[in-house]
């Protein structure tokens, strides 16, 4: 038996000392650099491990003036994961846009990815919005938000994403180019539902995990090529729960 705990966080109650423990998480259990890295920047090595500083992460997922929120979750006492979220208004609607979905190694593959994301959540959300490199995040994301990954969100992804991005207060999400057949019917790469971000990281464990998925699924967003990542964009299925800063208890972890 696990004693699980799950917090919640408005943006400004984040301390540099919870920042430090999720920088540390991220730069342990990402990724790391791919051979085209130096496309991302000079600071970027292939084969060396992907990193974010405390400061970064403020700046970069906590900008001053947005609407952000952090959740995490502790198994016996070890941050085992947590997600960064911004809120923005997109033609009257409360955009949720999951800026950042860490878990460590040791407790993957144990449904925390989607119990931390439905954390998230918030009775006025209408549009959630995820971009990823890892089958897995974008599963999750269905998982907690949506019915499951199909064909079906698609179109709403298509009239909406552009938009949705071009609204954001993050800069990353604001900057990246749509990619995929899907906004363009003339791209034969493969990719269908993608954003081009030229982080280029190092892209083995999500394709093998993607080759896993499409055993058992139609995977519908297409290939991951070098430099992008997967876009999934789906309207709220709405269920009721509180939005205030909350801590919650399971059991046990299976």
């Amino acid at each position: 038996m696990s004693k699980i705990v799950y917090e919640k966080y408005d943006g400004g109650e984040v301390t540099d000392a919870m920042l430090a423990e999720a920088s540390q998480l991220f730069d342990e259990n990402y990724g790391i650099w791919g051979s085209n890295a130096a496309k991302t920047g000079a600071f970027a090595k292939p084969q060396s491990r992907v990193r974010l500083s405390k400061e970064r992460l403020r700046t970069q997922y906590l900008p001053d003036g947005a609407a952000c929120s952090y959740v995490r979750v502790s198994i016996e006492g070890r941050l085992a994961g947590n997600a960064f979220a911004c809120r923005w208004i997109y033609h009257g609607q409360t955009v949720c846009w999951i800026t950042q979905l860490v878990v460590h190694r040791d407790f993957r593959e144990r449904g925390v990815a989607a119990t931390l994301l439905n954390q998230t959540r918030q009775q006025d959300d209408d549009i959630y919005g995820i971009m990823s490199s890892h089958p897995a995040a974008c599963l999750a994301a269905a998982k907690a938000f949506g019915s499951g990954l199909s064909a079906a969100y698609l179109d709403f992804i298509r009239q909406h994403a552009g938009a949705v991005m071009e609204a954001s207060p993050i800069g990353y999400i604001k900057n990246a180019k749509l990619r995929g057949s899907l906004f363009d019917t003339e791209e034969t790469n493969g990719a269908v539902s993608s954003v081009y971000t030229q982080f280029f990281v190092d892209h083995t464990e999500p394709l093998e995990a993607l080759a896993w998925v499409r055993e058992g699924m139609d995977w519908p967003l297409g290939e991951l090529l070098d430099g992008y990542e997967f876009l999934f964009l789906l309207p709220v299925r709405r269920r009721g729960r509180s939005s205030s800063r909350s801590a919650s208890r399971s059991d046990a972890v299976s």
